[in-house]
């Protein structure tokens, strides 16, 4: 892996892969070599919560799909994972029965993740995404809100501690991503999750960062600036992921690229993801998507002014690139 590998995360077309369907290993294909040729290194791929009380049996799932990714001629292709934990696999549950499934249930897209051939796994694996607490039927805020979220940072983390230990063992590091308040109750910032990790000793499990959660989230760029280089002193800095506030386009768009970019170059030789949501149905009332979809070709019939998936992605690209070589860091 290079210091400046690219990758593009598969929320562009889908939040599940549908391993077990050759016919849609077939679209994944299409679309991969598509976008190699545009010059992505790799993909960060979705891995879809199991609701069937057996997450350890989707490994072999993901394993053939490598398997068919190999054949295919994409056996070069580097692959991240995107995880989430639901209410049904809870690490801050009150509940050890609910805790100790939850530690099953994040093993197992560790596995799934060692077995596509990636070092990394991230995502808001802590609390569970878009869930916020409630007493009352009132949703909690503010004081309220950090009062109900500290004891179960606290029993979370020999949880964490267990999950690095397992990751370690994989060759897998697992990166917590602080996700803006619009979309989660916690973590919101970078300091957040190296709070929690205060009381997590595994290295392997750490931070990642993403410019649109830091612009939308975090407490402004002299803060940034230290928490990132808190996460390098203790080698947590796990991943980097490049999108714009509204999550679309990459090109014009509201990223402050030093402010972002100047603290995690020097210290972080992993790849760069972009993540852009497509207006996909599944994105569509969680993020409250009012921009049009970029349309998937031969998925859509091309609409006239709107740009496709591929346009989008490769304009991303160029306009990376050209960030980085601006700072110097291509």
């Amino acid at each position: 892996m290079s210091a400046r590998d690219i990758y593009l995360s598969f929320f562009m077309f889908t939040v599940n892969l549908h391993p077990d369907d050759p016919q849609y290993t077939e679209v994944i294909v299409r679309h991969m070599e598509k976008l190699r040729d545009i010059g992505y290194a790799g993909f960060d791929m979705p891995v879809f919560p199991n609701d069937t009380g057996d997450p350890q049996g989707d490994v072999p799932r993901y394993e053939k799909l490598r398997d068919a990714l190999d054949a295919a001629g994409l056996a070069d292709v580097g692959l991240t994972t995107n995880v989430a934990t639901t209410p049904a696999f809870d690490p801050t549950s009150l509940i050890a029965e609910e805790r100790e499934a939850a530690l099953v249930y994040l093993k197992s897209r560790v596995d799934i993740t060692a077995a596509l051939r990636g070092t990394i796994m991230a995502g808001p694996v802590l609390f569970p995404y878009n869930v916020f607490p409630t007493l009352n039927g009132e949703r909690l805020w503010s004081d309220a809100l950090q009062d109900w979220l500290r004891p179960r940072y606290q029993i979370a983390q020999p949880l964490f501690e267990q999950l690095g230990a397992y990751a370690a063992e994989k060759g897998v590091h697992v990166a917590i991503e602080p996700v803006d308040h619009w979309e989660t109750p916690a973590p919101n910032m970078v300091r957040d999750v190296l709070d929690f990790l205060a009381g997590v000793s595994s290295r392997h499990i750490g931070v990642c960062v993403d410019s649109s959660h830091v612009v939308l989230g975090s407490s402004g760029p002299k803060a940034y600036q230290r928490d990132v280089e808190d996460a390098v002193a203790q080698q947590r800095l796990h991943y980097v992921q490049v999108s714009p506030p509204d999550r679309g386009e990459v090109a014009d768009s509201w990223i402050p690229w030093r402010e972002f970019l100047d603290p995690v170059l020097p210290a972080y030789d992993g790849p760069l993801l972009i993540e852009i949501f497509n207006a996909i149905p599944a994105f569509l009332d969680s993020l409250r998507l009012t921009r049009r979809k970029f349309w998937i070709p031969e998925d859509d019939q091309p609409v006239p002014g709107v740009p496709s998936a591929y346009d989008v992605a490769e304009d991303a690209i160029n306009e990376l690139r050209a960030e980085l070589a601006r700072l110097g860091a291509e």
